[in-house]
């Protein structure tokens, strides 16, 4: 399924960007050597994460490409549930793959999300900027998108 979306700021936890003393590098860092031990490399792409509205949908967890339990990636929270799913966004002339990143609400301590927002981890895209309206592509096999 192919929607519009549109770009959004975030928190800066996943990327660094918020300074937060106890994620140096930012919580993707971070977490990405334990995805590689459980089967999920991220060194392809960037180390944050991309916000996007998906208003007026939200969405619906079917069968994600990775689901990763009790991930204890942080002496400062507890473990967290960890969902990825296939995305592919367009940009300009460019299309661009990576992943939903969806800590588990149920496990996620701070930085709630909206459930209109979504978090992609994609390759860096050169000048990208909030307000900017994006395609998104997403398996609904995967993850469901509803109004």
């Amino acid at each position: 399924m192919t929607i519009q979306a549109t770009i959004i700021p975030g928190y800066g936890a996943a990327s660094g960007k918020n300074k937060d003393n106890r994620y140096p590098g930012g919580t993707i860092a971070l977490q990405a050597p334990y995805f590689t031990v459980l089967g999920l490399d991220l060194s392809p792409y960037y180390l944050g994460t991309l916000n996007i509205d998906i208003s007026p949908h939200s969405f619906e967890i079917k069968t994600p490409k990775h689901f990763f339990k009790q991930v204890a990636w942080s002496e400062f929270i507890s473990p967290e549930n960890f969902y990825f799913f296939d995305v592919s966004l367009e940009y300009k002339s460019g299309t661009y793959e990576g992943l939903i990143y969806m800590p588990d609400p149920e496990t996620k301590e701070e930085h709630e999300q909206k459930p209109t927002t979504l978090e992609l981890i994609l390759p860096k895209i050169a000048d990208l900027q909030y307000g900017d309206r994006v395609s998104v592509t997403i398996d609904p096999v995967q993850l469901l998108l509803t109004k």
